[in-house]
């Protein structure tokens, strides 16, 4: 499965963006991880293929959204209130169902810049 992300962009602190990311064929677990300069990379939120399931990291939770088009093999990353903290490049993954755990993740896709201004 390859991945293609879009929708990142440089953005002002309190608005809003929605990043996606298109998979070349079915996918199950879908998700989202960012790594910030100097930073390690860590977990934003998954979905399970039917939508019932999913998983916010505790920074980002109530602010970001995360949904699913199957029939377009699509997952977004609807993120509301951004904060200066949210820059980052940010990775669509998928291939697990959802979970912290960067390995356990197979697909990976080749990130989209997301940066904050205060």
């Amino acid at each position: 499965v390859q991945l293609q992300a879009s929708g990142g962009g440089l953005v002002q602190a309190g608005v809003s963006l929605r990043l996606s990311c298109a998979a070349s064929g079915r996918s199950d677990g879908m998700g989202w991880f960012r790594q910030a300069p100097g930073k390690e990379r860590e977990f934003v939120a998954a979905i399970t293929r039917s939508g019932i399931t999913t998983r916010y990291s505790d920074s980002v939770k109530g602010r970001f959204t995360i949904s699913r088009d199957n029939a377009k093999n699509t997952v977004y990353l609807q993120m509301n209130s951004l904060k200066p903290e949210d820059t980052a490049v940010y990775y669509c993954t998928a291939g697990a169902y959802p979970n912290t755990i960067a390995a356990s993740y197979p697909y990976w896709g080749q990130g989209t810049q997301v940066t904050v201004s205060s």
